[in-house]
């Protein structure tokens, strides 16, 4: 419980909790614990949701498939993200419209969402912190799918990968990225074909856009003649 305390004090949704605050805080919440090997499904398309699921430890991702099976990523997960909050918010009545699979050997905890937005009869400072938290976390994520968006109405494989890159730099402040996806998942998430996007990476090197090893990337101004 110690070393959950500890994950739990540097989420997003413990922000501004202290960790020896942690646990009267759990103590008010009804919550479980489960482990998920790589590939296993944590939520399906379909399941009835009424927790809000938090990333221990290991990375998991959420996706959509169609009729066809055709898979597009909608999110990457990593310890102290949350998943399930919007279905959530309905009170178990919607189902859950995407699937998220563990990707890495991966710990979840998951918390009664009723019980997170009831404040307890202490009406704990700390409780109080966890709901304005959450709230923060569900408009972020609003944003996030905005700026999804934003690469996926671009035309062409290469504009969505440039949209794509350029949102991940401004992000981590820096020309030099790295992203959470194989070539394979970056695909899935941009609902392209990965052999065109293979050919246009490579394009894009040998005109001097960017650099590339595997998942990190470089991106270069390009000088005028």
């Amino acid at each position: 419980m110690k070393n959950l305390t500890k994950v739990l004090s540097l989420s997003p949704l413990f922000e501004g909790i202290l960790e020896k605050d942690v646990l009267p805080l759990l103590s008010c919440l009804t919550f479980k614990e489960r482990e998920y090997s790589p590939g296993e499904t944590i939520l399906a398309e379909g399941d009835r949701v009424d927790s809000v699921g938090l990333i221990i430890s290991g990375r998991a991702h959420i996706s959509m498939n169609d009729f066809w099976g055709n898979r597009s990523i909608v999110a990457d997960l990593s310890p102290g993200d949350i998943f399930g909050e919007v279905y959530a918010l309905s009170g178990g009545t919607s189902l859950s419209g995407v699937e998220v699979v563990a990707y890495q050997p991966s710990e979840i905890l998951f918390l009664n969402f009723k019980r997170m937005i009831t404040v307890c009869s202490s009406a704990c400072d700390y409780h109080n912190r966890l709901i304005s938290n959450l709230l923060k976390i569900i408009g972020e994520k609003n944003l996030m799918i905005t700026e999804k968006m934003r690469c996926l109405t671009k035309r062409s494989t290469r504009e969505k990968l440039l949209s794509y890159f350029s949102l991940e730099s401004k992000k981590q402040g820096n020309n030099q990225i790295t992203i959470p996806f194989n070539r394979q998942e970056l695909a899935d998430y941009l609902s392209i074909d990965r052999s065109a996007m293979s050919s246009e990476l490579s394009r894009m090197k040998d005109e001097g856009i960017i650099e590339y090893k595997k998942n990190s990337f470089v991106l270069k101004l390009q000088q005028n003649e």
